[in-house]
């Protein structure tokens, strides 16, 4: 945890050397218009870049909508075009980075879910003399893309202080549902919870489809009634299990990665004991700012290693400082 910490101030005095930046160099007068609101006084006076974002986000998955949300604002402000695609499968997300470089983007930023297959391309954005951010997911192997920066969590830490919190609530067997097969960030923050807490099954669902989830987490829990905890790796497959331990009669308590408006009223109302959050808006912010800050001044980021932007815990403790965040779609 403590070196989240100083992973963290260092992710704060890059917000502030960026915004100074962008200050400085907007100080000749440019504005651009930001919708009905005005003009953003803000917006860098730098060369207009074109940036892509590639993500391997599915259908309907709100936890991208707040990475998108962050990298906007930062497009917004550095004068970059932002283009933004994914697709969950690897070798899909690996021909959309050759879309890309085949467009002759400015940089690109790009989660490593499924590394084997996005890797190799990744590498001839950098041959092709492209800048890339690697973003969320891909810890163990984006220096050897050539990557300018990495912004994200140790997922293997991250599980691991998840189940330091479970052992302090009690946890006796722990059922973690993986909602994307092959996922390597998934499997890490699963097999992390083990390292602390060995009683841990894993449980293999479809993210994309929640009928069939809750199905699947239903029939589990009312077959394993020695499971008082399930972990979901992401918000709304948490709220399935919410229901799915309903309609099983289990008495398991839910426990989840990531926040969401509906995960912090859960958390608020004890519905979900606590969410562990890796800071999405913070991911995509800082991605795309990443680019705009090496292209425009030469910069990196991390000294070489990743920025941690999580894990936090969010329980009733503290959920009070972040429920107007979730609100607004920025948590």
């Amino acid at each position: 945890m403590v070196r989240w910490h100083k992973k963290a101030v260092a992710a704060g005095a890059v917000l502030t050397l960026a915004a100074a930046l962008a200050a400085c160099s907007s100080s000749g007068g440019k504005q651009e218009e930001q919708g009905s609101g005005g003009s953003g006084s803000g917006v860098a006076d730098t060369p207009r870049m074109k940036v892509a974002l590639i993500t391997h986000s599915g259908p309907g998955d709100t936890f991208w909508d707040i990475v998108r949300r962050g990298a906007e604002v930062a497009a917004k402000k550095d004068n970059v075009e932002l283009q933004y695609s994914s697709d969950p499968d690897g070798a899909a997300q690996a021909n959309l980075v050759q879309t890309a470089i085949d467009a002759k983007v400015d940089g690109i930023a790009v989660t490593l879910s499924k590394p084997d297959a996005v890797i190799p391309n990744v590498k001839k954005a950098v041959a092709a003399g492209i800048p890339v951010t690697i973003l969320n997911g891909g810890l163990d192997s984006w220096k050897s893309t050539g990557a300018v920066g990495y912004f994200g969590q140790d997922e293997r830490i991250a599980g691991q202080a998840t189940g330091d919190k479970l052992k302090q609530l009690g946890a006796k067997k722990v059922i973690c549902v993986i909602h994307e097969q092959g996922n390597v960030s998934l499997e890490a923050r699963c097999q992390g919870i083990k390292d602390r807490l060995g009683a841990v099954e894993n449980v293999n669902v479809n993210g994309t489809d929640q009928p069939a989830t809750q199905a699947t987490l239903t029939s589990k829990l009312q077959q394993d009634k020695a499971a008082d905890y399930v972990v979901a790796l992401n918000a709304g497959i948490a709220l399935t299990a919410v229901t799915a331990a309903k309609d099983a009669g289990s008495a398991a308590k839910i426990g989840s990665f990531d926040m969401s408006k509906e995960m912090a009223k859960a958390v608020k109302d004890g519905t979900v004991q606590f969410a562990v959050d890796q800071q999405p808006y913070l991911q995509g912010y800082l991605a795309i700012d990443a680019l705009w800050l090496y292209k425009t001044n030469g910069d990196t980021i991390g000294g070489g290693e990743a920025t941690l932007t999580g894990p936090a815990f969010i329980d009733k403790s503290n959920i009070d400082a972040v429920e107007k965040y979730a609100a607004a779609g920025t948590r």
